[in-house]
């Protein structure tokens, strides 16, 4: 039986709805009422975790789909009752989503690596899949203004941005042969790195840009009504993008997919 956590986030749904026409798959998600196809729901709510080991309960493949944004303290907290439960309940193997390695330099890597160092000290069989940030992300992030202007921070950086469909799909192909991916981690970001500048001319003649600075970016995110936490996390993006730290591309996600990725511009012109 393969158990998806997460099921009604966008990379969830994404993956639920791959996997929508077995009879051995089962929905974890903290609101079963928001969750919509055929497959059966259970509720995992990673902030209640007396219930998780019943809700893994006969499961032996778990997607752990990382347990959303928060303070450091928090996902950790989400994601140790995660693998405790996991343990308690027989879980034969565990299938992670977390961070490229290049997203060290970002604010909210380091509940990826203590759960990454957790799972393999948890004696579980586990996959790790380290997800590039979505090219979904940087089309919000670095959206133009309505007078056709993107002054996202990014300078002359870029993103080896990945399709958060592609991602769904690579999670997918693990959780239905998860012997064979076995202590493997995989690095899957996109194979071309995009910038600012890229994104303008994929926009059409119309849209220029224009960079402005992390301070003015820190400024507009902070009166956008972000939580305070989502503040540095946003701008701790704009800075690893802006100085060369997240453009290092990978045929990994080729390699697992057996196919070519989804070019990232034209997902951000689809998004």
């Amino acid at each position: 039986m393969i158990l998806v956590t997460g099921a009604t986030g966008a990379l969830g749904t994404l993956v639920a709805e791959r996997l929508s026409g077995r009879d051995d798959v089962l929905l974890g998600t903290r609101d079963p009422g928001r969750a919509r196809g055929p497959l059966p729901v259970r509720r995992t709510d990673f902030d209640a975790p007396r219930g998780l080991a019943e809700a893994f309960a006969g499961v032996d493949v778990l997607l752990l789909i990382s347990a959303g944004y928060g303070e450091d303290d928090t996902v950790i907290a989400r994601h140790g009752a995660a693998l405790a439960a996991a343990r308690e309940a027989g879980v034969g193997h565990v299938v992670y989503t977390s961070l490229s390695a290049d997203g060290d330099h970002l604010p909210y890597a380091l509940p990826h690596r203590w759960t990454e160092r957790r799972l393999r000290e948890s004696g579980l069989n586990w996959t790790i899949l380290r997800n590039g940030l979505y090219a979904e992300l940087l089309a919000w992030l670095a959206a133009p203004s309505p007078d056709g202007t993107i002054t996202a921070p990014l300078a002359d950086g870029r993103l080896a941005a990945v399709a958060r469909a592609d991602l769904a799909d690579a999670a997918v192909r693990v959780v239905t042969g998860a012997p064979a991916h076995a202590g493997r981690v995989y690095e899957l970001v996109g194979e071309h790195a995009i910038g600012g500048a890229d994104l303008a001319q994929a926009y059409g003649p119309h849209v220029t840009y224009a960079p402005e600075t992390l301070a003015e970016a820190r400024t507009r995110v902070a009166a956008s009504g972000a939580e305070p936490f989502q503040v540095p996390m946003l701008v701790g993006t704009y800075s690893a993008i802006a100085a060369g730290f997240l453009d290092r591309t990978g045929g990994e996600l080729r390699e697992l997919l057996g196919r070519a990725p989804r070019p990232a511009l034209e997902v951000i012109g689809a998004a």
